[in-house]
């Protein structure tokens, strides 16, 4: 996925009411939209590099968005709405191997009354459902983490995928990590104990668990590398 115009570097000066950054831009204060309205832990230390998208649409009442924080010298990509545009660029050029050579990729399904996957895709006549979910905390240098707050709607997914199965599809949740150099992902049971017991619910019921790292830089964001899940 490329930035369609390059990103703008500037500091943080605070994140607030969920929807709203205070940027330093070059000399000036400029507020951009955060697109990311989970808790974004670890990354909102004041003076913190971050990069800014600047939008062309006159219609916009923010003229710029967040896209990318350093944090201990990673990069990390907090766009979540941009999650999805990742995946779907790695399924169509092959980025992640256990699903490749994909012959429907269709965006955004509804799975039952309640719950929309973000992917349904068909191979060879059998048809899976794919969950993303977009992973920007890390607590060491080397270990991305999910989620990052409690999160009762992530729950709710982990169900509906097992009940997927049930019905004759195939499940997979995808972890993103929009964090450079992490090398294994975890489930952060410390944060949300719920999650993680859903977690292994699913697993056993065989829902496919993959982590992928992203590559990434102020024109484009990439799916780069598989990480190991370790369970803890």
């Amino acid at each position: 996925m490329e930035f369609t115009n390059s990103l703008l570097k500037g500091k943080l000066i605070k994140r607030y009411k969920r929807f709203f950054t205070d940027v330093k831009l070059n000399k000036s204060k400029i507020t951009a939209h955060c697109p990311n309205t989970g808790s974004m832990k670890g990354l909102l230390n004041e003076g913190n590099e971050v990069y800014v998208l600047k939008h062309n649409d006159p219609k916009r009442k923010l003229k710029y968005s967040l896209e990318i924080i350093k944090s201990q010298n990673n990069l990390v990509g907090v766009n979540t709405h941009r999650a999805n545009k990742i995946v779907n660029h790695g399924l169509i050029n092959n980025l992640i191997k256990e699903l490749s050579n994909i012959e429907i990729i269709k965006p955004e399904v509804f799975f039952n009354k309640e719950t929309r996957f973000d992917f349904l895709i068909e191979k060879n006549n059998e048809k899976s459902f794919i969950e993303v979910k977009n992973v920007t905390l890390f607590r060491n240098n080397k270990t991305a983490e999910f989620p990052d707050a409690i999160t009762s709607r992530g729950s709710k997914h982990l169900l509906a995928l097992i009940d997927a199965i049930k019905k004759g599809y195939k499940s997979y949740l995808i972890f993103l990590v929009q964090v450079q150099n992490m090398e294994k992902f975890k489930i952060a049971k410390d944060i949300d104990r719920e999650y993680y017991k859903n977690y292994l619910l699913a697993k056993k019921a065989g829902v496919n668990f993959l982590a992928y790292r992203c590559k990434i830089s102020s024109k484009k964001i990439f799916i780069d590398k598989k990480l190991k899940i370790i369970d803890e």
